[in-house]
């Protein structure tokens, strides 16, 4: 397709929001955060994130149709990559085998499986194709990345890909510079923190952030292995209880029952110690993780990137920065422009700048880990 302007549509369905923005090539002629309340939540509460797929499209189109625009306008419509099977980076078409991945939740469960059938939905009626771009299953490992440490437990990548590799591109754009000659280490600080390594335009290795790794502002981590095999077998709770407690009641929150990082700063800054302890032993953690991830690069780095919402936090980049700047120059990019990101893949697709790729069936199965 031939066109001066192509005008993308991109989703990303979180939890309790459906965020949206409308491109003119990469020109944001429309951006929503569309919050769902309580109320309208309440009736899918244990059940299936599918279930929410008709409820979320028409408060998107219902969204666009109230501010002007016609969705016969699309060229292509772009959706948050869910927990896909591993795959290589790039942009991918959404099609039947990665539907059914999502649909039986062969890797996991999340708000974001909704995007590519929020995409597909919306494209079909609007007459073009939809999209996803680095989903969280990019995987580009070598195989020593993968060994655990036991053969029951081999490690899985899953990670902030999609704001990342966005982050890795700009930075290389910004420098002049072609991405596959940089060797960054690329940390996303968000609910989950994701530290991650990238060599010859590739992500080789990266902590999955619900399952390894530092703690945030509500997932464990990395934890004691005998303290969680004793919790698992203590009778008290139940395993969606252990993964609700460790992925969503972890981190700060469990220590001091906010997820807020505005709200701890506000507390360090009334002198409440315990508060300074928890958010000094999170920055501690994440310097360890950025250390590791240079020694994947053999040390020679040429930046270190910071993105992520808690990027935003002077307090935060201003304690990290002393235990790493003397492995590279720190670059910061607060925030996680993921609608762009998404805008931006599907771009490259319409421009002939890249070719979409495809998901193979069938599918892989289940990954035990």
């Amino acid at each position: 397709m031939q066109a001066d302007e192509f005008r993308v549509l991109a989703i990303n369905p979180g939890s309790a929001s459906t965020k949206i923005a409308l491109y003119a090539n990469e020109r944001p002629e429309l951006v929503r955060n569309l919050d769902h309340t309580d109320s309208e939540m309440h009736p899918f509460f244990g059940r299936p994130i599918l279930d929410q797929l008709e409820f979320r499209q028409a408060q998107i189109e219902a969204e666009l149709s109230a501010a002007g625009h016609e969705l016969k306008q699309l060229h292509a419509v772009a959706g948050r990559g869910g927990m896909t099977r591993p795959l290589p980076s790039g942009t991918y078409r959404v099609n039947e085998a990665m539907l059914e991945d999502l649909r039986l939740t062969r890797y996991g469960e999340h708000a974001s499986n909704l995007g590519a059938f929020l995409a597909r939905a919306i494209a079909q009626k609007a007459g073009v194709e939809a999209f996803i771009v680095d989903p969280v299953g990019v995987d580009e490992w070598t195989e020593k990345a993968r060994i655990s440490g036991s053969a029951l437990a081999e490690r899985l990548c899953m990670s902030h890909a999609l704001n990342m590799k966005a982050v890795a591109k700009r930075y290389a754009r910004e420098q002049g510079r072609a991405y596959a000659e940089l060797q960054l280490v690329v940390v996303h600080l968000g609910s989950g923190i994701s530290v991650s390594a990238h060599q010859n335009g590739k992500m080789i290795d990266v902590n999955s952030a619900g399952q390894e790794g530092t703690f945030s502002t509500e997932r464990s981590g990395g934890l004691p292995l005998r303290k969680v095999i004793e919790l698992c077998f203590s009778g008290k709770y139940t395993e969606p209880q252990l993964w609700n407690l460790f992925n969503r009641e972890g981190g700060i929150y469990s220590y001091l029952g906010t997820k807020d990082l505005r709200e701890v700063e506000r507390r360090i800054a009334a002198g409440d110690s315990k508060a300074a302890l928890i958010f000094d032993a999170m920055v501690y953690q994440i310097a360890k993780d950025i250390g590791a991830m240079a020694t994947v690069l053999n040390g020679r780095l040429d930046a270190i990137l910071l993105t992520g919402g808690m990027a935003h936090s002077q307090k935060l980049v201003d304690k990290l920065r002393p235990s790493i700047q003397w492995i590279a120059p720190i670059a910061v990019y607060p925030g996680e422009d993921e609608l762009q990101a998404l805008a931006e893949g599907v771009l490259r697709v319409l421009r002939k700048e890249e070719q979409a790729r495809e998901l193979e069936s069938p599918a892989q199965t289940k990954p035990e880990a």
